[in-house]
C-alpha cells in the first residue's frame, strides 16, 4: 500500500512539475490523474492488468472520499462571505455547466448506442 501511495504521489509530483514548466492553466493534481489514466490504458492494452496494491489503495481511499472533502467544505466556510456577495453568477455557472455536462453524457451515449447492433453487440466486436 505504501508503494501504491508513493507512485501516486509521483504521478501528482509529475503532473505538478508538467503545469509549472508549460505553465499549463490546469491544476497539476489532474495532469497527474490523466498521466495515470494513460499508464493504465496502455497497461490494459498490453494485456498487463492493473496491480493489485494499487486497487487496494485506490478501494480504500474510495472508502474515505468523504474525508477529502472536508478543505472544501472549509475552504466553502472560509469564503461564506464573498459566496454570499457571488451567489448569482456563482449558481449560473453551476446551472449551465450541470446541464451542459448532463446533454454531452447523453449526446455520447446516444452516439454509442448507435454503434451497437441489435442484440447489444457493438461494432468494434
Amino acid at each position: 500500500m505504501i508503494a501504491a501511495l508513493t507512485w501516486l504521489l509521483l504521478y501528482q509530483l509529475a503532473g505538478e512539475v508538467l503545469a509549472r514548466v508549460l505553465s499549463l492553466p490546469v491544476p497539476g493534481p489532474v495532469i497527474g490523474m490523466a498521466l495515470l489514466f494513460g499508464t493504465l490504458v496502455v497497461r490494459g492494452y498490453l494485456g498487463r492488468p492493473i496491480p493489485q496494491p494499487m486497487q487496494q489503495t485506490a478501494n480504500v481511499l474510495l472508502q474515505h472520499l468523504s474525508l477529502l472533502f472536508v478543505p472544501a467544505g472549509t475552504g466553502i466556510m472560509i469564503y461564506l462571505q464573498l459566496i454570499a456577495e457571488e451567489w448569482l453568477p456563482i449558481t449560473a455557472a453551476l446551472l449551465v455547466s450541470t446541464v451542459g455536462g448532463m446533454a454531452m453524457t447523453a449526446l455520447i451515449l446516444k452516439a454509442l448506442m448507435g454503434r451497437q447492433q441489435p442484440g447489444g453487440v457493438s461494432d468494434d466486436a
